[in-house]
């Protein structure tokens, strides 16, 4: 099996920084019906080239290219929010002088 894969990025139009992987050859053939519904109509980003030794920003490059090869996608979910950054918004503030 290779360790390097030329893959298709999309990006949800209804969930800030959620993405969708596949390899570029199968599109989204293998992506199930009810992902798609709740990921709404994909918008292509980018095309990369996946390299094992390469690393990427948010997700381990080994499990997208795992992921890709058995199910056909992989998909990367928005990062968690901060419990300190959701308390800011929560928490109103005071002007002090």
């Amino acid at each position: 099996m290779s360790d390097k894969l030329i893959c298709e990025v999309f990006k949800s139009p209804r969930k800030d920084e959620m993405y969708l992987y596949v390899d570029k050859r199968e599109g989204l053939a293998r992506v199930p019906e009810a992902l798609l519904e709740r990921f709404g109509k994909p918008v292509p980003v980018f095309t990369l080239l996946l390299r094992a030794d390469k690393p990427l920003a948010r997700a381990d490059v080994g499990e997208v290219l795992a992921g890709i090869r058995e199910r056909g996608f992989y998909l990367q979910m928005p990062p968690a929010k901060e419990e300190y950054l959701l308390n800011l918004y929560r928490t109103p503030t005071e002007a002090r002088y």
